[in-house]
């Protein structure tokens, strides 16, 4: 009898977030355990709702949103994106740069699949969010990773990048603000990107679906509106700012100069058209939700919710012995490392799959993020307080008995 085996390409494709481990979770929750997810950026679970005037922009849309639109998008949407990047001062986008997507996940994948052949390289930050790098390899190329330093902010190391770029590299991936650590790049440190970019002619993809997720009153910067004289990919969505991720809502511009990416443009048309159009509902809420800030800047700031709850979980985090981590400043993510001497770990995946089962509470270990190190893990802080206090009592009480053998 014929066997039908997954495709090879898939051999070295991984997205842990939704892993292993979370599979084990979900039998745990089958078999009618509580388990507490912190392993996923999802903001409804936590008590997040999107404002009310966005749901009735798609509600009272709904009839007349059933057709397919534009591949690209419907219009008024594609109009307020190059409106919102205008004020982000990113230069040269007019509306036939802009393809709306089902999130902007489906929109990396489409990003790599045209302009990858068999062999080039892409340079991705370590650790990464993972669907850049598995929708690198699903297109034939190469994740070549750079690292960013922990001791740093973990800002890209600079010279690390210039080390690993190679006559096969094609482009760079920028993930700012950063997940799955929360940094939040300066003008500078994007700046020597840019140079290092445009000496190796690369392009740049601009992954800032966090940009306006930003903390302590600080400014993200587009690193688009650096770079006027190369192409920039940047990718940007409503899941995250607007609490709607359900709804699958992001989009993709080419940015900058486009001048020697005819072939590669037509490649994107091509394969924007072949999945029709993203949801159109959805598409119908970003002209308003482009001008609603209001309610996202209201939980950075001090005294709101994500505020409080990234102080509390920064602050019990390092007071944990044998745990330290980098202070966030953008996004919902901390990254904290562990003593890897202390607790004698080996294995981080095997770290958290035992932390679930003892104490019920989903985290994604670093390795998952592309980080060699067994050393680090990544926990969500949508979670109200209570909670991040029996996330991190839990921790501590987990690691004081705990040594992998």
């Amino acid at each position: 009898m014929r066997v039908f085996e997954k495709s090879s390409k898939l051999d070295n494709v991984c997205y842990d977030i939704r892993g292993p481990v979370m599979d084990e979770a979900n039998r745990m929750i089958a078999a009618g355990t509580n388990v507490l997810k912190l392993n996923i950026g999802n903001p409804a679970p936590f008590g997040f709702r999107a404002p009310d005037n966005l749901l009735k922009i798609i509600s009272d849309n709904l009839k007349n949103t059933e057709g397919y639109s534009d591949s690209k998008g419907i219009n008024s949407a594609r109009i307020a994106i190059v409106d919102y990047c205008r004020m982000k001062n990113i230069p040269n986008v007019s509306v036939e740069d802009v393809y709306t997507g089902n999130g902007v996940s489906e929109l990396i994948t489409l990003s790599m699949n045209g302009l990858l052949n068999s062999g080039d390289e892409i340079l991705v930050p370590t650790p990464d969010y993972p669907l850049w790098t598995a929708s690198v390899t699903l297109a034939g190329g190469s994740a070549v990773h750079y690292i960013c330093d922990e001791e740093a902010e973990w800002y890209p190391d600079i010279e690390d990048i210039k080390k690993k770029i190679t006559s096969k590299t094609k482009g760079i991936v920028i993930i700012n603000p950063n997940n799955p650590t929360g940094a939040l790049y300066p003008k500078e440190m994007l700046e020597k990107i840019v140079e290092v970019a445009r000496q190796k002619d690369l392009i740049i993809f601009a992954d800032e679906v966090y940009d306006r997720l930003v903390m302590d009153g600080k400014e993200h910067v587009a690193v688009a509106s650096l770079a006027p004289d190369l192409l920039v990919v940047s990718f940007n969505g409503l899941s995250k700012s607007h609490l709607i991720a359900g709804y699958r809502c992001g989009w993709m511009c080419l940015c900058g100069d486009k001048s020697r990416a005819k072939g590669y443009v037509e490649g994107i048309n091509l394969l924007s058209s072949m999945r029709l159009c993203s949801n159109v509902p959805a598409q119908s809420v970003i002209s308003m939700a482009l001008q609603y800030a209001e309610e996202t800047d209201r939980l950075l700031v001090k005294g709101g919710r994500i505020y409080e709850q990234r102080e509390y979980i920064y602050q019990a985090l390092n007071d944990i012995p044998g745990i330290s981590a980098v202070k966030p400043k953008a996004a919902f993510y901390i990254f904290p490392k562990m003593d890897v001497k202390k607790f004698k770990i080996k294995d981080d995946e095997r770290f958290v799959l035992d932390f679930l089962k003892e104490k019920r509470i989903l985290l994604t270990h670093g390795g998952g993020f592309h980080w060699e190190k067994p050393d680090h893990f990544r926990m969500v802080y949508l979670p109200e307080k209570k909670q991040l206090e029996t996330a991190a009592a839990s921790l501590r009480e987990f690691l004081d008995c705990y040594i992998q053998a």
